[in-house]
């Protein structure tokens, strides 16, 4: 269905706006605006990765075209943890605005902090732990401890004049967690007591019956895996994953095995994890990757990034012959992470070159070497049952996840009229616990390449694509105006279309005779010249070759 552009009325005095800019229909570039009495507050900044339909692409952003106006206005960004899609766009709004004040957890703050000297940022900050309250404005923050796949994530409960809302962040309910910090449901319960306004639930899982497994469900399987394993091991996680990476570290010490870090991203984020407490690691366990040649092949394990097929990351070069590791025969490589909707085909590719190369690869589908980080059906229904929430807008989620989690709402006995499920964009108006869509803002995605951004139009990323499966044909020619007729040329070359330019000789008889037959028409305009030249080389290709590769014709006047 498509989308009806709305512009939201003036927003009356009281009145709680909320405007998802990002997450909504995609897992990535969480973010949300809240706005009262000319005041706003921002959930998160994350950013989106790339699919294969978008070459040459970095990153790509919310749309802040909202807030850009009214950059004075923003009293805090809040950062429910410190994954990428939550934190990753954080550089580039405070580009706009250096001292947004930035509050999350120690180890939130210290990943983002992290980002921000590279980008030469140094923003100002307020470490915020559970059951910690502050005042911004007319927004009352309660920080909510949540379990998820990396430590110290929060849920914030938004107390306004207008009503209480309840944003969870990335969640789950795991009650056996390695670092005993449960998602707090005394707190969801205090809060269903006080009665939730809204409530903007984590989607991802919505779909998955049942509970998600537990995290230490996986330490005993990456023990067994790398005792078995004949020589090298390497473990591909996200790089912030530090539950993860702290299981590795146990299963390598309890094998006798060394562990060096692989990717700059692993390197930084586990190197803070480490210095905050967050991860415990034994005594000489870490070795540095350059000394790690130099240990046995049964001796040492290879943390890396890379899990999602990134082109760029340390395992898709290994598999490409591309990395100074070199994976043979009898090595064991572990993809100890989920697939990310959009980036299967990469993954497989990577799962694909390793196995040539005569790797054993272990994967979520083969073993269990991954569990979610996100709430699953069952946990989402308790969690609807505590809180009893007034309207419910889903987020953080592809659009299935985000009608699935809606579905589950309206199971636990919340009224369907009061379920909201839309798209980056959506406005809704939260006013004496009464929740409705009173706009849509007509957002897009903002592509990071390189060092540019919001630059790369999606008419330029059709560009590439038909370059990349279609080829580039260019035909040089200069005519006489007056008569058409061709004077030097016409000069036809290709790139991935035809190895063999004579393949060109049937159409250039064709480009002379509509030359000829414009100028007999009327046609002077060199650009009108070059137009002929496309439709007709354009119209051969497609009848004799069945491709539309680019075609670019540079007509000048003899």
């Amino acid at each position: 269905m498509p989308t009806t552009i709305q512009s939201p009325p003036a927003l009356a005095k009281g009145t709680l706006r909320v405007i998802p800019i990002g997450g909504l229909g995609e897992i990535g570039r969480n973010m949300t605006v809240y706005e009262l009495d000319g005041k706003l507050l921002i959930v998160d900044a994350g950013v989106l990765f790339p699919e294969e339909h978008q070459p040459g692409v970095d990153l790509i952003l919310p749309d802040f075209t909202p807030i850009k106006d009214r950059l004075d206005d923003i009293l805090g960004v809040v950062l429910t943890h410190g994954h990428e899609d939550h934190i990753g766009a954080v550089p580039y709004l405070l580009r706009l605005r250096q001292d947004i004040p930035l509050l999350g957890s120690t180890l939130t703050l210290a990943l983002v902090e992290a980002k921000l000297k590279e980008h030469r940022i140094k923003p100002y900050t307020l470490a915020v732990k559970e059951g910690q309250i502050e005042k911004l404005g007319p927004f009352e923050l309660e920080f909510i401890a949540v379990n998820h796949s990396i430590p110290d994530a929060l849920a914030v409960a938004i107390r306004t004049s207008a009503g209480l809302v309840l944003h969870t962040g990335d969640f789950k309910m795991d009650q056996l967690p390695l670092d005993n910090r449960i998602t707090d449901l005394r707190a969801f319960a205090r809060l269903g007591e006080e009665g939730v306004d809204l409530f903007l639930p984590d989607s991802t899982n919505s779909d998955v019956p049942g509970f998600t497994a537990l995290e230490r469900d996986i330490g005993p399987v990456l023990d067994d895996i790398i005792a078995r394993a004949p020589r090298r091991v390497v473990v591909a996680s996200f790089s912030s994953h530090v539950h993860r990476v702290q299981q590795v570290l146990d299963a390598a010490h309890m094998n006798g095995r060394r562990v060096a870090f692989m990717g700059r991203s692993m390197i930084r984020n586990m190197t803070i994890a480490a210095d905050l407490g967050y991860l415990r690691v034994p005594e000489n366990v870490l070795i540095d990757s350059k000394k790690a040649k130099d240990l046995p092949d049964d001796r040492i394990v290879y943390m890396s990034t890379g899990s999602q097929g990134e082109p760029m990351a340390v395992l898709a070069r290994m598999a490409n012959l591309e990395h100074q590791i070199e994976i043979g025969e009898g090595d064991t490589v572990i993809l100890a992470s989920s697939l990310i909707p959009g980036n299967e085909n990469a993954v497989y590719r990577v799962i694909d070159g390793l196995t040539k190369l005569g790797a054993h690869v272990v994967h979520k589908g083969n073993a269990k070497v991954h569990v979610s980080g996100h709430a699953s059906a069952g946990e989402l229904l308790y969690c609807y049952n505590i809180l009893r929430p007034k309207n419910v807008l889903p987020v953080h989620g592809e659009h299935r996840h985000l009608y699935a989690n809606a579905a589950l709402a309206e199971r636990t006995g919340v009224n369907p009229k009061n379920i909201i499920t839309g798209q980056d964009g959506i406005v809704v108006d939260l006013r004496d616990g009464v929740a409705k869509v009173v706009g849509q803002l007509d957002l897009g995605y903002v592509y990071v390449d390189g060092s540019t951004v919001g630059e790369i139009t999606d008419a330029d990323l059709k560009d590439r694509r038909v370059l990349a499966e279609e080829g580039f044909i260019s035909i040089f020619l200069a005519i006489d105006p007056q008569t058409g007729l061709i004077v030097v040329g016409p000069e036809i070359q290709s790139r991935g279309f035809a190895e063999d330019e004579s393949v060109f000789d049937d159409v250039k008889p064709k480009i002379v005779a509509a030359l000829t037959e414009a100028a007999q028409n009327g046609t002077r305009d060199a650009h009108a010249f070059s137009q002929v030249v496309r439709r007709t080389v354009g119209r051969w290709v497609n009848s004799q070759h069945r491709r539309r590769p680019m075609i670019v014709p540079v007509v000048i006047s003899a």
